[in-house]
Parts: C-alpha cells; sequence; structure tokens
C-alpha cells in the first residue's frame, strides 16, 4: 500500500452539530482529506454535510452499520453510492454483505464489513449470544466478508495482524478504538496506538476524540499524523 499518513487518517467527527463538524474541518483544512460521519451526526444534518464534504474533495466515511433484508441494504446502498461517498459500513452478515456488493457494483464505494465493535469484549460478546469468543468471531466474519467480496473490514487494532492475514494485502483494513499514549479511553475496550496499529496491519484509523474534544486539534491532528508517518517509514 503506498498511502501517505494523510490517506489513511479518518477523522470521526462525532459531533452533535453540523456547525461544530464545520468548524473541526475549518480548523484542520488541508492536513485533514478523510472524515467519518456516523449516526450522532446523520441525525443532525450529517448527510447533506457529507455530500458537501464529498463535493469538496474530501473522502467521507459514512459509518452506518447497515443491516436489513437483502432489499432494502440494496437499495440503500444504490443511493449510498451516488452520493459519492467514500467508505460505507455495514455488519458482516453474509447475506446482507452479497446484497451490499451486487449493489455498489461499478461504483467506487468502499464497502467495509463490521465485525466486533471495538466497545465489546468477550463478556459483552456473550451476553449477545454469540458461541465465540471476540477474536473467533472477527476471524469468521473476515473470512466470510472476503468470500462476499467487499472492499474491506472494521475491526480492533488488536485483531488486525490475524485479520490480515485471512484477507490478502489488496484489502481495507480499518481500525477504530485508535488513542495515542496516555489518551483517555473513553468507552472503548479494545484500543492501540496509530504506530501500533499500522504495524499490526491497519490501512486506516479512525481517530474522532482525542481530536476533535482535543484543545487545540490541528495540532492533535498533526501529532498523529506524525507518528503514522514514522510509522510507515520504518
Amino acid at each position: 500500500m503506498t498511502e501517505t499518513a494523510r490517506d489513511r487518517l479518518i477523522v470521526g467527527l462525532d459531533l452533535p452539530t453540523i456547525a461544530e463538524a464545520e468548524k473541526i474541518v475549518t480548523t484542520l483544512g488541508d492536513d485533514v482529506a478523510f472524515y467519518k460521519i456516523g449516526y450522532q451526526l446523520v441525525f443532525a444534518g450529517g448527510l447533506e454535510f457529507a455530500r458537501d464534504l464529498a463535493a469538496g474533495g474530501k473522502k467521507v466515511f459514512l459509518d452506518m452499520k447497515l443491516l436489513d433484508i437483502d432489499n432494502t441494504v440494496a437499495k440503500g446502498v444504490e443511493n449510498i453510492a451516488k452520493m459519492g461517498m467514500s467508505m460505507l459500513t455495514l455488519h458482516a452478515y453474509p447475506k446482507a454483505m452479497k446484497a451490499a456488493v451486487e449493489a455498489a457494483r461499478g461504483s467506487d464505494l468502499c464497502l467495509l464489513g463490521v465485525t466486533v465493535l471495538t466497545s465489546m469484549d468477550e463478556q459483552d460478546v456473550i451476553d449477545a449470544g454469540y458461541e465465540y469468543d471476540p477474536h473467533t468471531l472477527v476471524l469468521r466474519r473476515a473470512e466470510q466478508a472476503r468470500i462476499a467480496g467487499m472492499g474491506g473490514i472494521v475491526c480492533s487494532a488488536e485483531e488486525s495482524s490475524a485479520v490480515r492475514k485471512i484477507i490478502g494485502p489488496d484489502m481495507a483494513l480499518v481500525t477504530p478504538g485508535i488513542r495515542p499514549a496516555g489518551s483517555d479511553k473513553g468507552d472503548q475496550k479494545r484500543v492501540m496506538t496509530p504506530a501500533d496499529a499500522l504495524k499490526a496491519g491497519s490501512s486506516h484509523l479512525v481517530v474522532a476524540r482525542p481530536i476533535v474534544a482535543a484543545a487545540d486539534p490541528l495540532a492533535a491532528a498533526r501529532g498523529i499524523l506524525d507518528e503514522m508517518t514514522g510509522a510507515l517509514s520504518r
């Protein structure tokens, strides 16, 4: 993979209003090229904002974690592809992934299968009714995503190395739960530093609170980009 740190850093706009998101994007300027928009901002007008970002030359990762009957997933993916989004998440269920892949065929939309949320540990997975521990479930879903023809995987950096062996070198491996050394983990349970995540095989890193909640978001983003650049150059 030849992308620079700027290509690989995705800043999560996990903010309550469009005005706050616009302020972050303006503050980060040309240093950041890729943004994630999830539920919080989507329900505050974030879909139009996502279109505006894409029209302005930014890449947008729409984190919707779709899961529904095949036809509903397919129709949703068709319209999202028309919006100019770069990445879209759906839960890594085989039928949903197959429907999404068919719907996105011919577009530039990279479909990402969400394996196990980084806020979940083994007890959470058991409580949800799964017979597998998180690591085993992640690997199973990664293999299913590869077979379905998905563009990539979302998983914890703790599983990145093992997942990379399953999906090969070409699929995207997007890692949330990234925390620079010494920062607060928040509600994340399976986290890793930017440098360690890249070394483990992640292709893209999603960073939200350590940047958007920082006293100086631009300095925080540049610090992470510097750490990523150092890791990529080794």
